[in-house]
């Protein structure tokens, strides 16, 4: 009888049979990669990850903070020099946020124009499909970016202006309607109560990052970020130049109108210098008034984020 040879005996030590997968009996792939369900946790990360890795985001943040707090210290150093201070002790902080929303207004575009503008939101809508929870994830994390770093501005301006024009008696010509609540009584110095500090930070705040939330909302329904920016600045800007033009008598109230609901003047009352709407103005119901509208914005962008191709 033949001997057995080497490459016979290899295959019959060797070669076992196997059961094959449930999977591969269905002529599917099993893959070695443990597969689990994704959620809103998982958008929010992918989010979070692009917004911070992206440069531009790290210089509009920054610019918006050196304009906040850079204007206001601008601003603070002459009235120090001056002998009584005609204003509300805080309000020098609103010219610097004033141009730092700008910044935000710009990121909050950017944020999702910038990945129409590259196609980038191809991949993002085949990782998750799930538009909705898309368009959630980039609003959760751009407001609270937004809110978080605009926050540390206001706070750190109001804190120089404190300091520094903190121990100024009030100016005698000064309108007393506005400066009946940021008066001491006892000194006659201008003082910053608590509603003042809420209003200059905490509101402040709040009504720039919605601003923002409301240009990444116009953002969803015009995918482009020239238009965006643009739609955005004239929101802001026009209803006070609009205003300035109208002279006659008969557009007075419109005039006025245009003026106490304008974004700026919004903005302004927060700071307790409002420019319409009364001296005792806070700012604090235009502020809802703006968060109507931004949750309107974000309703008609998930619509349209919806239904509309990539």
């Amino acid at each position: 009888m033949p001997s057995e040879k080497p490459l016979d005996r290899f295959f019959a030590t060797s070669w076992r049979p196997t059961t094959p997968h449930p999977a591969a009996l269905q002529g599917g792939y099993a893959s070695p990669i443990p597969v689990r369900r994704t959620h809103l946790g998982h958008a929010i990360a992918s989010e979070w990850t692009k917004i911070r890795t992206v440069r531009s985001t790290v210089w509009t943040l920054v610019l918006m903070f050196v304009l906040t707090v850079g204007v206001s210290l601008l601003l603070a150093i002459p009235l120090s020099g001056e002998d009584e201070l005609g204003v509300p002790l805080l309000a020098g902080g609103f010219f610097g946020l004033m141009l730092g929303q700008l910044c935000i207004i710009t990121l909050g575009g950017l944020v999702i124009t910038s990945e129409y503008g590259t196609s980038m939101i191809r991949t993002t809508l085949t990782a998750c499909p799930q538009r909705g929870r898309v368009l959630l994830a980039k609003a959760l994390v751009f407001f609270l970016l937004a809110f978080a770093m605009t926050l540390a501005a206001c706070a750190l301006s109001s804190l120089i202006l404190s300091s520094v024009l903190g121990d100024m008696p009030v100016d005698q010509f000064a309108d007393p309607d506005l400066m009946k609540d940021s008066v001491d009584p006892e000194t006659g110095y201008v003082i910053a109560k608590s509603g003042h500090w809420l209003g200059a930070t905490v509101g402040a705040a709040l009504y720039v990052s919605l601003l923002g939330l409301l240009s990444l909302a116009i953002g969803g329904l015009l995918r482009h970020s020239a238009g965006t920016i643009t739609t955005m600045v004239g929101v802001v800007l026009l209803p006070l130049i609009m205003a300035l033009f109208m002279m006659g008598d008969s557009l007075q109230t419109v005039r006025e109108k245009l003026i106490e609901y304008s974004p700026l003047n919004g903005l302004a009352s927060l700071y307790r210098i409002p420019m319409e709407g009364g001296d005792d103005a806070t700012g604090w119901p235009l502020l809802g008034l703006l968060a109507g509208v931004t949750v309107a914005a974000l309703i008609a962008a998930y619509a349209r984020f919806s239904t509309a191709d990539a």
